[in-house]
């Protein structure tokens, strides 16, 4: 890890260690990943996927999409190495490339399911409160 860059008094307000971060490679691709991650269709189509290889036909009709859409989706999702192609013929199957995506996809839903819990926690203990007593002069 590179070293932080501490202000000096008189430097320019510049965070240095900001700037590393956003140019570092690694930072990027991480960044890219999760950007391609970060759409519902492609969520489902990875959900899809966990239980084996489908054709871009079956894709399409299991999303409701047109063969534009669904082709975008899959071909963003192939470019950052979540998905593998193969052709057969005259169609094309889709599969996941690394099955550690299910674990990813698995670590999502236990922090949304824990954000949420916390949340209806919190709702529960709110409503259970006793309202606040207005001071009247």
């Amino acid at each position: 890890m590179p070293p932080r860059h501490r202000r000096q008094a008189g430097s320019s307000s510049v965070d240095h260690t900001a700037t590393y971060v956003r140019s570092d490679p690694v930072y990027v691709a991480k960044a890219q990943l999760f950007r391609v991650l970060g759409h519902p269709v492609r969520i489902r189509i990875i959900e899809l996927l966990l239980a084996g290889e489908l054709t871009v036909g079956q894709l399409q009709a299991e999303l409701s999409l047109d063969s534009s859409g669904t082709s975008q989706h899959l071909a963003a999702l192939r470019h950052r190495g979540v998905l593998q192609s193969r052709r057969d013929g005259t169609s094309v199957y889709y599969g996941i490339r690394d099955p550690r995506v299910s674990q990813l996809l698995a670590s999502a839903t236990q922090l949304l399911t824990s954000a949420l819990s916390d949340s209806h926690t919190l709702l529960g203990e709110l409503a259970e409160a006793p309202a606040p007593r207005i001071r009247r002069p």
